[in-house]
């Protein structure tokens, strides 16, 4: 997310800031011209972003007081107070770049776990972290940063209102949220490959153009709040988080500004940045000390700081990037499309295979945009996304098949050819193309695992402690460093015990649930609770909202008054039903949800979140830990 900013709001601070946007953007076409874009080097770089995770496997919020511990440039936060960044070194593409890499990824994953489990936290590579529930995306897990403060304001300001979220996969997920927090259920591993300015445009359209296979092969985020989603849930997320376009412009064509793009690239990167300026709003703004042109005229290099603000509140998944090495500027393009995990050594794999595969079908199809329909490579990137390995790809000259028989038959050959045309060390490359290989070829990738491991878990333990399981899978392999492909399902006794998965009503409460409007027959909410074997009926409105709660006892009151058949059978809810439940909201510790059950002598209390029904919490759910807690105290003896 870059340095703080204070951001400025006003109508005449906006337009301040975008003289000075338009200024960089015509500063950089005069680097261009005068050809001051760096040549001569192939650079490559990464990022790296994680979770902070508890001892009950969920998210821990000590992202700040972990990066005051390792006081270090490459750390840096992110949008919540559970995930952390590291930079890595830009490396040029030669001798042993990769194995280098590598060894300084494991470095810096090793020093965020040191520093981590001084607070009783883990570190945890994922895509998105099965763990997380709606609460922990609250403000109060927003990381205290003036940036991210004003990134979500400026965003709420932007939008039509509540960010709304709906994905369909195996299960289907209808949330809607009132933050920008949504964003921070992705991590991902971002990877840098600096072009020169004459090839950008064809580099960017090949990035474009292999993403989609590539990413079939990475895909590790198929769980979101217990839902099973896409093979990688982040892309159809991260678009929908951040979307502040309205639903109520008829028929209005407008740009996400989370998206893959609409066209091929035809001459230059200007090309990019002119569209998103055209397209997008100023969100962030701060005062700009530099004058581009005054720094060029004095031989010097401008930052383009205010371009590079804007850029970073664009988030194309393969993103145009200006930077300054060694005292001369570069372009790059950003791949964001890979996620986090699932080991490091997988990471890197992912990272070689599209840096090669990039300059090998760079090299060997100069006419790539002549060949290839952009809605193509667009429908490649979804399906990818969507289904992973399970995929149809289309290619060059229309040709089509399934995902990895494109990437094993056609792009690694590539992938290697293109990395043999730099002096790197030889077994370098080829090390992690085996890895990538591999994977490919047993069909196991980060999500097919997790999925896997899910479903074997299926009759055991509750939802939550599913996913803990998941989890502590995870990182229990994560740290023993194998590749995904050898990894062994989860198993529930990894969830840790229990207790941390009865901590709040949220991991244990029922979320399917019965429920009709208070117009309707008694004698249905009675046939409802025989054929469902269920004790309550929640009693909601159009809007969803709790307006009542019928009971098992309630019916049987009404039977025991005397009412004549004919009675009940005309009787609507609204005469028997409880009005004006006591509630619980999903965060509620489950102590105090205990104790407002005893209080108020009821078996069921319904969960209520931002005035609509969510769950329902029975007796019956504390079962299983009246179980425990008796075998715990048994075996104490």
């Amino acid at each position: 997310m870059g340095v703080d900013i204070v951001h400025q709001r006003s109508p005449e601070a906006i337009r301040t800031f975008t003289r000075a946007l338009l200024r960089d953007l015509q500063a950089l076409e005069r680097l261009l011209a005068d050809g001051m874009i760096e040549t001569g080097v192939r650079r490559f770089g990464a990022e790296q972003e994680l979770f902070l995770v508890d001892a009950a496997w969920r998210p821990a919020p000590v992202a700040v007081e972990v990066l005051e511990d390792l006081d270090d440039d490459p750390f840096t936060t992110e949008l919540a107070r559970f995930n952390l960044e590291a930079n890595l070194s830009p490396r040029v593409l030669e001798g042993s770049c990769f194995s280098d890499m590598h060894a300084e990824l494991d470095d810096y994953v090793a020093r965020v776990r040191e520093a981590a489990r001084r607070r009783d936290c883990e570190v945890i590579l994922t895509g998105i972290l099965p763990t997380l529930s709606k609460s922990d995306l609250s403000l109060d897990n927003i990381t205290p940063r003036a940036r991210y403060h004003a990134l979500n304001e400026a965003m709420n300001a932007a939008g039509p209102g509540a960010f709304r979220l709906r994905i369909r996969g195996t299960d289907e997920l209808i949330i809607q949220h009132d933050s920008v927090m949504l964003e921070a259920c992705n991590t991902s591993a971002q990877i840098h490959l600096q072009v020169t300015a004459g090839e950008f445009a064809h580099h960017y359209n090949v990035a474009q153009a292999v993403t989609g296979p590539i990413l079939a092969a990475c895909v590790n985020s198929p769980l979101l709040f217990g839902r099973r989603l896409w093979a990688e849930t982040r892309i159809a997320l991260f678009q929908q988080s951040l979307d502040t376009r309205g639903a109520d412009l008829h028929m209005r064509e407008m740009s996400p500004r989370v998206r893959f793009g609409g066209s091929w690239l035809k001459r230059s990167v200007t090309e990019l940045f002119q569209e998103d300026i055209a397209a997008f709003r100023v969100l962030l703004a701060t005062d700009i000390d530099e004058d581009p042109f005054a720094v060029l005229d004095a031989g010097g290099v401008p930052k383009l700081k205010a371009l590079q603000l804007f850029n970073g509140t664009v988030y194309r998944w393969n993103r145009p990037c200006y930077g300054i090495s060694n005292g001369k500027p570069h372009l790059r393009v950003e791949c964001r499309a890979l996620p986090s995990g699932p080991s490091t050594l997988d990471e890197m794999a992912n990272l070689v295979m599209w840096i090669g595969t990039v300059l090998g079908v760079a090299a060997e199809v100069p006419d790539l945009t002549e060949r290839m329909d952009f809605d193509d490579a667009k429908g490649n990137f979804m399906a990818a996304s969507r289904l992973g390995l399970g995929s149809g790809m289309t290619w060059l000259d229309g040709e089509s098949g399934p995902a990895d028989r494109l990437i094993l038959d056609t792009l690694l050959p590539l992938a290697r050819k293109g990395l043999g045309e730099y002096p790197i060390a030889r077994d370098d490359a080829d090390r992690y193309l085996a890895v990538f290989e591999e994977r490919v070829k047993a069909r196991v990738t980060g999500a097919d695992w997790a999925l896997r491991s899910f479903g074997n878990l299926k009759s055991a333990g509750t939802l939550g402690e599913r996913l803990a399981a998941v989890t502590a899978a995870t990182v229990r392999q994560q740290r023993e460093g194998a590749p995904v492909v050898g990894w062994e399902p989860a198993e529930l006794h990894e969830a840790g015990g229990w207790k941390h998965n009865y901590l709040r009503v949220e991991q244990y409460m029922t979320t399917s649930l019965t429920t009709v409007n208070q117009d309707e027959l008694v004698e249905m909410v009675a046939y409802l609770m025989h054929v469902r074997q269920i004790r309550h009926v929640l009693i909601e409105d159009s809007e969803h909202r709790l307006v009542g709660i019928v009971s098992y006892r309630s019916i049987l009151r009404l039977m025991s008054e005397g009412r004549t058949r004919t009675e009940v059978e005309n009787m609507p809810v609204s005469e028997v039903m409880e009005r004006n439940p006591v509630t619980l909201a999903p965060e509620t510790p489950t102590l105090e949800a205990i104790s407002r059950m005893r209080k108020h002598r009821v078996s069921a209390l319904p969960v209520v979140k931002d005035g609509q029904l969510v769950g329902l919490v029975s007796e019956t759910d504390y079962m299983p830990m009246a179980y425990h807690l008796l075998e715990d105290a048994l075996q104490g003896e």
